[in-house]
């Protein structure tokens, strides 16, 4: 199932109408879709290059606005929607566990979620079932989601298609060490200060 929603996803990249889809795409995907807006990202990017700037604009966009709806099924929907999601990846356990480091450093947790594939879906429900202030969620999903989708693009657009199979095949490992750097940091600051 997953492989033919990957495919259809992929093909939306071809579709007139595709800028379109990509909101559309980036929107589901941070409140429950499986599919990352990555997969039309990049050949959108690769096809139009002078476009990849705004294309990176709207995967951030639709994507915050879609991880307010994630934020609004955890808190106002969880008991119907919101735990069934989670159930669905696997997080359900996993977010009983880390609920209490979530409630000291959810904003962190929503950055690295938000540069990383790992389920965004399952932060934003997250944070809205934590009761996480708004302001510090929306904050760190602009941030992390702007940086992700805009360092895609202007790759894809500085580089082209010799950058593609090296940001599909090591991207994650990237994101991690720049990840690792980042909260290395606020531990460094935190003990400093």
């Amino acid at each position: 199932m997953l492989k033919r929603l990957y495919d259809w996803t992929l093909s939306l990249a071809q579709h007139k109408r595709a800028p379109h889809w990509l909101a559309g795409i980036s929107f589901i995907e941070s409140s429950f879709f499986p599919i990352p807006p990555d997969v039309m990202l990049l050949p959108m990017c690769l096809a139009q290059p002078k476009s990849a700037l705004s294309y990176a604009a709207i995967c951030t966009l639709a994507s915050v606005a879609g991880a307010l709806l994630g934020y609004a099924i955890g808190a106002v929907f969880y008991d119907t929607i919101g735990g069934p999601i989670l159930a669905f990846y696997g997080y359900e356990e996993k977010f009983l566990e880390f609920q209490a480091i979530f409630a000291e450093h959810g904003w962190l947790m929503v950055a690295v979620f938000g540069l990383t594939f790992l389920p965004f879906k399952v932060i934003t429900i997250a944070s809205g079932l934590a009761g996480l202030p708004l302001l510090p969620f929306l904050l760190a999903s602009i941030g992390s989601r702007g940086v992700r989708f805009f360092l895609i693009a202007a790759l894809l657009w500085a580089f082209g298609a010799r950058i593609a199979s090296f940001i599909e095949k090591r991207f994650s490992l990237l994101v991690s060490v720049f990840t690792l750097l980042l909260v290395g940091g606020f531990v460094a600051i935190a003990f400093v200060l």
